[in-house]
């Protein structure tokens, strides 16, 4: 199979930093040949090194068309709340709706939200792979040639893989839309969810985690791939296959919409500690923008430039100015991760810290001026969310997660850091 580099990829002779988050990988002579192969486009045979570095979003499939799946082996699974079901063969699952989905395949007897309803579909599938799809998305060909499922069953060659998704396009700056680069999703990496807009699962990978949790009114899509993540099982992301989801028309009922993401977040959180945090740092990073924030930004600059320093002694294969970048790239990195966590879900202690404290309106002002015209949304998310987490009793969604500060024995260790070795052949 051939593979494309993640856009995090450098290779110093037998050295490789890639992933997300990033790591490096030390090479054998064996190693560094598949390296070379997978760099100029050839294809690579299975071993050890192509997993562990698809497993960690270094490099990512060209799927391909499939030598064991047709568009044949997929049942198309929509849930629907009113109007009439699309008589193309997929299965309609009426949720409730009064009056009934003329057409529907199947109908429960009340509105019991999209994971109940896809779980209702799922039972009557025969197919090895099913394809839920939204009623409010369109698979049709405007966006590109051939179905939308053709580009992605060719991941499914891999017995590995559980759930494969396709670009979601549609609101500017929507959270369906994960971008034009793929991904191995996980939680914590660059790629940490997709949307159960439109998603094609290996039904065996789909029972065997026991579906949809019909708990979760929304985030059911989110709790899916994280389970089949922690089963082992790989989940894809590939943009070279679009749909269309048509966004609300109304500003209200977008905000409405973010709001009701950002509702989830407490129950995601409970369920997966830690995978939700808003902030991911280390001691050090987190160090450098707490001086900043507190007034004293040289000093926050200082130790920057000290744990820059650090890295480079860490990593003695890896030419200095490439490791003094990783580290700084870091810090810059973190601060744009906070600063999108004041605007979607630390805003309202943010806002009230404002009311007294001049530092916190130009921590607001900063946060609002990396992104200004997501503010509205961020803002409605992190209504959600809070609402969420007064219901749940928690503060789990807000929570930073931050690495320890390295003790001495850990400097000795690099495998310990953010960056790890492995030794892979």
């Amino acid at each position: 199979m051939r593979f494309t580099l993640d856009r995090s990829w450098q290779r110093f002779g037998r050295t490789v930093i890639a992933g997300s988050p990033l790591r490096t990988f030390r090479l054998t002579a064996a190693g560094e040949a598949v390296a070379r192969a997978i760099e100029s486009g050839r294809p690579a045979s299975p071993s050890r090194l192509v997993d562990r570095l698809l497993d960690t979003g270094s490099i990512h499939p060209v799927a391909g068309r499939s030598s064991i799946f047709t568009t044949g082996d997929v049942t198309v699974v929509t849930p629907q709340l009113g109007g009439v079901a699309v008589a193309d063969g997929r299965v309609t699952v009426d949720d409730g709706s009064s009056p009934p989905v003329a057409g529907a395949s199947v109908r429960l007897d009340r509105n019991s939200g999209p994971a109940a309803a896809r779980n209702a579909g799922r039972a009557i599938v025969a197919t090895p792979l099913v394809a839920f799809v939204d009623a409010d998305v369109d698979t049709l060909d405007q966006l590109g040639g051939g179905c939308w499922m053709t580009a992605l069953l060719g991941h499914f060659d891999d017995p590995r893989v559980g759930l494969v998704a396709p670009r979601v396009g549609g609101e500017p700056d929507s959270p369906l839309d994960l971008g034009t680069e793929p991904a191995r999703v996980r939680a914590g990496s660059r790629v940490s969810y997709v949307p159960g807009a439109a998603i094609i699962v290996r039904v065996a990978a789909f029972d065997a985690v026991g579906g949809f949790d019909e708990t979760l009114r929304y985030g059911e899509d989110v709790d899916l791939v994280w389970r089949l993540d922690e089963a082992g099982w790989r989940c894809r992301y590939d943009p070279t296959s679009v749909v269309w989801h048509e966004p609300r028309a109304r500003p209200m009922a977008r905000l409405h919409q973010h709001a009701a993401y950002g509702s989830s977040a407490a129950a995601l959180a409970l369920r997966h500690p830690g995978a939700l945090a808003p902030v991911r740092s280390n001691g050090w990073t987190a160090g450098v923008w707490g001086l900043a924030v507190v007034g004293h930004p040289f000093a926050g600059l200082m130790l920057a430039t000290g744990s820059a320093a650090a890295l480079v002694r860490r990593l003695p294969d890896i030419p200095p100015a490439v490791s003094f970048r990783l580290a700084m790239n870091g810090h810059l990195g973190a601060g744009r991760q906070s600063a999108a966590a004041v605007r979607r879900v630390w805003w309202p202690a943010v806002a009230i810290g404002a009311l007294v404290s001049k530092r916190m309106r130009w921590v607001a002002l900063a946060a609002i001026a990396t992104r200004p015209r997501s503010v509205a949304t961020d803002v409605a998310y992190g209504w959600g969310v809070w609402r969420g987490m007064a219901r749940s009793r928690t503060l789990a969604p807000i929570a930073p997660k931050l690495s320890a500060w390295p003790t001495r024995s850990e400097r000795r260790r690099p495998d310990r850091g953010r960056v790890h070795y492995r030794r892979q052949t």
